[in-house]
């Protein structure tokens, strides 16, 4: 199905691809029965059944798609970002300058706090509207600031009262020569938080790219999470040029994206921004398995060099940077022998990190993802990376789907007993991981296990913390959970709150 980029609201994952969050299972199982479809209610083409979420009468935990939208529209340089909301939406403010002054000391960029306004909704607007605000706010911002382009994302509240946040953006940038462009993220329109990475995709491919741009025969684009280049060195190789967005971009390098010669997504919950190029700037997106593990990586680089007419140099790469590891990676292989991990992130990381894993010659048999998308926006089996997972590296044994429940998460580490836990971000997963004795590596940057370098990242990593087993075994000792015991000793995250079948 296309994308609609005519109106200023992105579909949200459910609507478009069937995203689910709950569910439990082996990883063969999901990727069978998920096929590569969309979701419960549309039938079950290739054979795949039925796909339908478990269901919990509660939840301990949640994040919001406006924290998603806001965080990477705020990273955007020469911008300023104003929430609609009430001053309790903006609390995320202080994870998202901490971000930004990280990325630019990594970049090089001028070190300063990203700018961000609230418009500070009260009792009283959600009553009588909160239009008159919003429209002082964008003339404080631009008072100011003056900067090249003005972000109003909404909210919860103002879904509720229905401002009609578009006219005030329209009527403001005629007035003020500025580019405002509207975030539709209220956080009740989708039940997991990626939604927020489309709503600023929509935006950026609707308002910030340029049309009619002239075609760079050696410009790639590179959607990433965020952290370091770690695919100028590789990629260059190929004699490509690499546009890094996302994760922190300039506007320079957004509008640019419409004039490279393909794109490639480093994580499939960014495919929006890499199919919505295709589709409205003809900049085809590679359509292969993610590169973690030596083969994907192998035919990651193959599909990129045909795509961008440089099948002539990609062998010799590929065999240059496989003879340039193979050392250290055997190296890492024998000391990691007999080692069992698990693995807790989003989706196609998640597989990712899993497939890093037994390429390591690591033992993994769970794994925690937060949801489960069984599509990604193109369409393509190709880009299925959980079927690649299954089909290249064998099952998972326990798969549980859950948008990062502590209790959930509980039980399935009772049931893994792994020697670590690799998880995404340092929240939830990470503090109860450490607090049941088992040592952490929490991996804010994703970009960190990706290609033949990212294998070695991996394993150095691995060996690192291994070591903290005592420090977290005194930690679990000390360290008390809020659940009776019949719930401690459980290991079927869903079994006793899944609905009967």
């Amino acid at each position: 199905m296309p994308l609609n980029l005519r109106t200023p609201q992105a579909e949200t994952r459910e609507q478009r691809l069937g995203t689910i969050t709950q569910w439990e299972g082996s990883a063969a199982q999901l990727a069978r029965d998920s096929a590569f479809t969309y979701g419960c209610s549309k039938g079950q083409p290739n054979g795949g059944r039925r796909l339908c979420e478990q269901t919990t009468p509660f939840a301990q935990a949640s994040m919001c798609a406006e924290h998603i939208a806001v965080t990477n529209a705020t990273i955007i340089q020469n911008s300023v970002v104003i929430q609609h909301a009430p001053i309790g939406c903006a609390a995320s403010q202080s994870f998202t300058c901490r971000y930004y002054r990280d990325l630019a000391a990594r970049r090089g960029w001028e070190l300063e706090d990203p700018k961000a306004m609230c418009t500070n909704l009260t009792e009283q607007d959600m009553v009588f509207g909160g239009v008159g605000k919003l429209e002082q706010t964008i003339r404080d911002a631009w008072a100011r600031h003056h900067p090249k382009v003005i972000f109003v994302a909404t909210s919860c509240a103002t879904g509720i009262i229905g401002d009609d946040v578009d006219s005030v953006a329209r009527s403001l940038e005629a007035e003020l020569g500025v580019i405002i462009v509207t975030l539709h993220c209220e956080g009740f329109r989708s039940r997991h938080w990626s939604s927020g990475w489309d709503v600023i995709e929509h935006g950026i491919l609707r308002r910030l790219v340029t049309r009619d741009a002239t075609r760079q025969d050696d410009l790639i684009n590179v959607i990433h999470l965020g952290g370091p280049d770690v695919f100028s060195p590789l990629l260059g190789q190929l004699g490509l040029r690499v546009n890094l967005v996302m994760g922190g971009s300039t506007l320079e390098r957004l509008a640019e994206m419409s004039s490279a010669s393909a794109t490639v997504t480093m994580c499939f919950v960014l495919s929006y921004l890499a199919t919505g190029l295709e589709q409205e700037y003809g900049v085809p997106e590679v359509k292969a398995p993610l590169p973690y593990g030596l083969e994907a990586t192998d035919n990651w680089l193959r599909e990129i060099a045909r795509v961008t007419g440089r099948e002539d140099r990609v062998e010799a790469v590929i065999a240059r940077e496989r003879a340039r590891i193979t050392p250290e990676l055997e190296r890492l292989r024998r000391r990691l022998a007999g080692r069992k991990g698990f693995v807790a992130a989003g989706a196609a990381f998640a597989h990712g990190l899993l497939a890093d894993l037994r390429e390591l010659g690591v033992e993994v048999d769970s794994a925690y993802s937060f949801h489960h998308d069984p599509a990604a926006d193109s369409g393509d089996p190709r880009q299925d990376s959980l079927g690649h997972l299954v089909e290249t590296w064998g099952d998972i044994p326990n798969f549980t789907v859950s948008p990062d429940q502590h209790f959930q998460a509980h039980a399935a580490l009772v049931r893994a007993r792994p020697d670590f836990v690799i998880c995404r971000h340092s929240g939830t997963m990470a503090a109860l991981a450490a607090r049941m004795g088992i040592p952490v590596l929490p991996i804010f940057y994703s970009n960190d296990g990706l290609g033949y370098d990212g294998l070695l990242t991996i394993g150095r990593a691995i060996l690192r913390v291994l070591p903290r087993k005592r420090f977290c075994t005194d930690v679990a000792a000390h360290s008390r959970f809020p659940y009776q015991r019949w719930w401690l000793e459980q290991t079927d995250p869903y079994a006793p709150i899944a609905a009967p079948a």
